[in-house]
């Protein structure tokens, strides 16, 4: 008989877990949500950098639609996705989402612009901070804070609006929030707070209601792109190692002409926004065999993501092979690296005071950055002229009593010259010197990957995501494979997440194994047993000698678990008064723990058990507990074995 452990747990009242055992069962209804009364998916893919939404009726379930031309858009990036990027009004209400946001901010004044509430790239915060809460706060352009949840509900919310509008009037009448499946991406790399934290915000922008939880689908970004993937026709997609000749080109020219072709074949196909999506599965797939398998490998903004799977013939089922890994690798590294470079040349002071001061001619010179970022090549050898805007040159005078091409010269910062037509001279060495930290990254966590035994004969290299456009990075993926698999690169790569997402909303069941990122247990009390227990953990209570901060494992890191399985444990309240059961849940990245006071074990969550009004005439009340991990997120369900009552059970992440 395990017990909770008292010690060490102030705060939590007795619980006895009366079976210890690890039984798992098939719930029929569990693993299967019932067929949907949605009338339409909609995916939101919220990207680091650009976001966008798509969506499919439940009836045609073959068409994607992209979501509507965008106002504005860049030189040199296709906007099919709009920046991630917000402003607020010196009240911090909602002004604007994406181009017209940063429009807007751009045409103030800068002694406005000051008062306003500038924010782009902040998804990443959800990712990098180790202590996410809904009180969490980022930083605006102005310096000010904001809470995050507000921003995040903000974004949402207008994606709902978009979204509700075009299907309004698509459908030629008021379109009912009550009938769409909504879908979020978040990488799949991100810890159950940041996924939670998504789902308070939908929350909170409406999108659903917490009555109403199944309505929304956390979908991870790789698996999207596996799914997508999976239906990839030939003509959809670039092979880089292809001996043959795909999409009319030949392999020996080079993968360049290869990009440039297909974003051509994309422009053209992109007067319509429809994407058919073939109902068989694609010819790349017929290719597979039971049991064949693959990685993606999804480059975006923030993160780089990475997932095993394999197929499950004849339905094509999807089964994970290993825990999803990655990092913080995302393109905007190559920005910090840039910046970095800035500060080499013009010193940290001046770029710090110019990005406060001058906030919008900050972001136009990320623009102008952004798009020469995008015309670097493994072969290019002239060089890349960045604008710098005319007041990032006056302000610098002023600051520091000297011309910017001083500071060039004096910086002794090869590669870098200064033109004078007012540009940054770049050789391509020195841009892709800013890639490089990055790249290696990415280059060093596939290395390691592919040495795990899991990823012994792989078929095939899915490379997916903004940031797979890079001319750069497929270089150095070819350069580090060697021909050991084949590496495909879908059209349109920046869409997969998004198209791959509406497919995984209207069959959310099609990824039947899943590998648990974590090991997550809680702590409880075992009789003592000498020369097992250190005698430290040693209480004694009662005559009886306990063995403190036993970590009962719930699922291990990178165990398998099948979509639907349930993990039981049996609690009994303390006393029969009780009103809530609380216990706490504790975590860690290695497999094998044996005490909740283990190092790298760290309280991660709280397990809420509403038993008010299941009071029953029992002496001994006992609480069934159901947790669920095989999901893109973790459940809990919870039922009075006595009475069969089911008792509200909900598992908590963010408010440690």
């Amino acid at each position: 008989m395990s017990t909770a452990s008292p010690a060490k747990s102030l705060g939590d009242p007795g619980i006895t877990p009366l079976s210890p055992s690890h039984s798992s069962q098939k719930d029929a209804d569990s693993s299967e949500p019932s067929a949907p009364s949605f009338v339409v998916v909609v995916a939101i893919d919220f990207g680091t950098t650009s976001s966008g939404y798509a969506y499919s009726f439940t009836k045609e379930p073959e068409c994607i639609h992209i979501m509507r031309r965008w106002e504005g858009g860049d030189p040199g990036v296709s906007n099919q996705k709009t920046p991630t990027t917000i402003l607020l009004t010196p009240d911090r209400k909602f002004h604007s989402f994406g181009y017209a946001a940063r429009d807007f901010y751009h045409d103030l004044d800068p002694t406005e612009a000051r008062h306003w509430f500038y924010l782009e790239k902040f998804k990443m915060k959800l990712h990098t901070l180790a202590n996410l809460s809904i009180e969490t706060d980022i930083q605006a352009a102005n310096g000010k804070r904001v809470k995050a949840l507000d921003i995040f509900s903000y974004a949402l919310s207008f994606f709902k609006d978009q979204a509700l509008k075009e299907l309004s009037d698509q459908t030629g009448a008021e379109f009912n929030n009550a009938d769409v499946r909504w879908v979020i991406t978040v990488p799949a790399i991100w810890k159950q707070p940041a996924k939670q934290f998504m789902r308070e915000a939908a929350y909170k922008a409406g999108l659903v209601s917490r009555d109403n939880p199944d309505q929304l689908i956390i979908a991870l970004e790789p698996e999207a792109a596996s799914i997508y993937c999976r239906k990839l026709r030939l003509h959809q997609m670039i092979d880089l190692c292809s001996k043959t000749a795909v999409n009319g080109y030949s392999p020996t020219e080079s993968v360049g002409a290869g990009m440039v072709q297909a974003k051509e074949h994309v422009r053209r196909n992109r007067q319509s926004r429809t994407f058919l999506v073939e109902n068989v599965i694609g010819e790349l797939w017929s290719e597979l065999e039971e049991g064949d398998r693959y990685v993606v490998v999804d480059c975006g903004g923030g993160t780089v993501d990475l997932t095993v799977h394999q197929i499950r013939l004849p339905e094509g089922h999807l089964k994970e092979l290993y825990k999803a890994s990655g990092g913080p690798y995302g393109s905007i590294g190559i920005d910090y690296e840039f910046e970095k470079l800035l500060c080499k040349i013009f010193g940290p002071d001046f770029i710090d005071q110019f990005k406060i001061k001058r906030p919008a001619a900050w972001v136009d010179l990320m623009i102008a950055f952004e798009s020469r970022k995008r015309a670097a090549a493994p072969d290019r050898s002239n060089p890349l002229n960045i604008n710098l805007p005319f007041s990032f040159i006056d302000y610098y005078k002023k600051f520091r009593g000297h011309s910017v091409e001083h500071a060039l010269r004096k910086s002794n910062v090869d590669f870098v010259k200064w033109s004078s037509q007012g540009m940054l001279r770049m050789n391509p060495d020195a841009m892709n010197a800013l890639f490089k930290p990055t790249i290696d990254h990415i280059i060093q966590h596939l290395s390691e990957l592919f040495e795990k035994p899991e990823l012994t004969n792989i078929k095939f290299l899915f490379l997916v995501g903004g940031f797979a456009e890079s001319p750069l990075l497929q270089h150095a993926v070819q350069n580090m494979l060697q021909g050991r698999c084949r590496i495909i690169i879908p059209h349109d790569v920046g869409l997969t997440i998004l198209k791959g997402a509406v497919l995984f909303g209207l069959d959310p069941g099609v990824i039947k194994v899943r590998r648990s990122p974590m090991t997550y247990g809680v702590g409880v009390l075992n009789r003592y047993v000498e020369g097992k227990h250190p005698p430290d953990k040693m209480l004694v209570k009662d005559g009886t000698r306990w063995c403190t901060d036993v970590f009962d494992t719930f699922i291990a890191a990178d165990q398998s678990v099948a979509l639907g399985e349930t993990v039981k444990r049996s609690y009994t309240p303390a006393k029969p008064s009780q009103q809530v059961i609380v216990i706490h849940i504790y975590c860690s990245e290695r497999e094998d723990v044996a005490f909740i006071s283990d190092p790298g074990v760290r309280k991660c969550g709280t397990l809420r058990l509403d038993v008010s009004g299941t009071e029953s005439p029992a002496t001994r009340r006992e609480i069934q507990t159901l947790m669920q991990f095989g999901d893109t997120e973790i459940r809990a369900m919870a039922v009075d074995v006595t009475t069969s009552r089911s008792v509200k059970a909900s598992i908590d992440f963010l408010s440690q």
